[in-house]
């Protein structure tokens, strides 16, 4: 399952790519800022979603992997960087 989530996250990753490459060539061709800047939001979106892919394939398999496990620092460990994350994505 986290296999199929990596090659969805690498697949998104690549079309991000060329999304940025063309957002390149607006900006060397002079192209108007809000048009820039409506891509550059796509881009953002679009790597949100592969943070999203990615996250769930830590939560369905590290994460479960942590909590079932015998090891309580691992345990906490684990849940602390989900905390993070979730701190670092909330700040405005």
């Amino acid at each position: 399952m986290v296999k199929v989530k990596n090659q969805d996250a690498l697949a998104r990753l690549k079309t991000i790519e060329g999304h940025i490459r063309g957002i390149e060539k607006m900006i060397e061709n002079g192209e108007y800022c809000i048009d820039v800047i409506r891509q550059i939001q796509a881009v953002q979106s679009a790597l949100n979603k592969v943070s999203i892919t990615v996250l769930d394939g830590h939560l369905n398999s590290c994460l479960v992997t942590a909590i079932r496990g015998d090891d309580v620092k691992e345990r906490e460990r684990v849940l602390n960087e989900i905390a993070e994350i979730y701190e670092t994505a909330t700040k405005v």
